[in-house]
């Protein structure tokens, strides 16, 4: 791995296992508040954020940085950091123990790097996607620095399939998979990376939510399927405060015919 890619992945280590300790001592102790969209957004969020952008600018100074609690703009600029501080508010505000910090960083508007830190759990995520930059990239999907790939199983009443609470519409008689509900976009997607479910919907994540795990996934050998617009490449001066990128994972391409029949029930 070349000294660029050993700087990046030091440098989220550091920054959201230093946030990710903050964020453990405010876990389920914090009062939240409803956004203009319906989301829940805490002081822990915005601190959070804050705590993010300020290490990227003081270390990646050409950087641009797309934030969900901030700049919501893509600036255009070359590398660009898509941040989610705290993806999963809801569980956090209401302690349950499954929510993380999602990072992506995009080359001219596409995720090559993803990195996601899941505090409560101790897990950390983090993958490659070469072939979108003119800079050298390793290649793979990690969870704690060990390789991770999707499953190759068959579908089975014995395998999982994870929902959001606005994709529900997928539950339909016959469908052939037990259904988890997590609470947490990218985390829908990750566990699909590291072979424990088969597939996953997100009826309207935003970029922030997908751009760490749209990297994980895929170069853990899953598939992307977007049910309305492509996510990427980002257009500069675009607001994606509300775009939404309706999606489906699954574990390979195969895979995509045995759930699309049941995605007509699901309002995207």
């Amino acid at each position: 791995m070349n000294d660029f890619w050993v700087t990046i992945l030091d440098f989220c280590q550091v920054t959201t296992s230093k946030v990710g300790k903050q964020l453990m001592l405010d876990f389920g102790q914090v009062q939240a508040d409803q956004k203009a969209d319906g989301s829940l957004v805490t002081k822990a969020d915005k601190w959070a954020d804050q705590e993010i952008r300020n290490a990227i600018s003081s270390q990646f100074t050409e950087h641009g940085i797309l934030s969900e609690e901030s700049d919501q703009t893509f600036p255009g600029k070359e590398w660009c950091w898509v941040i989610d501080p705290l993806d999963g508010t809801t569980n956090f505000a209401r302690g349950i123990p499954i929510w993380g910090i999602s990072i992506g960083l995009l080359y001219q508007g596409t995720p090559i790097f993803g990195y996601v830190h899941v505090p409560p759990l101790n897990q950390t995520f983090h993958g490659f996607l070469p072939g979108y930059s003119g800079v050298e990239t390793p290649t793979g999907a990690f969870l704690n620095n060990h390789p991770i790939r999707t499953s190759k199983d068959d579908v089975s009443g014995n395998h999982f399939f994870n929902l959001c609470s606005r994709s529900t519409g997928i539950i339909q008689p016959g469908f052939p998979c037990k259904l988890r509900m997590l609470g947490v976009a990218s985390y829908n997607f990750l566990t699909v990376a590291t072979g424990a479910v088969l597939g996953g919907v997100e009826a309207t994540p935003k970029v922030w939510d997908i751009a760490g795990a749209w990297v994980i996934l895929q170069a853990a050998g899953g598939c992307w399927i977007s049910l309305k617009n492509q996510p990427f490449p980002l257009i500069s001066g675009t607001d994606y405060s509300n775009i939404p990128f309706p999606t489906m994972v699954v574990s390979n391409a195969q895979m995509e015919s045995v759930f699309t029949p049941f995605l007509t029930g699901v309002k995207l």
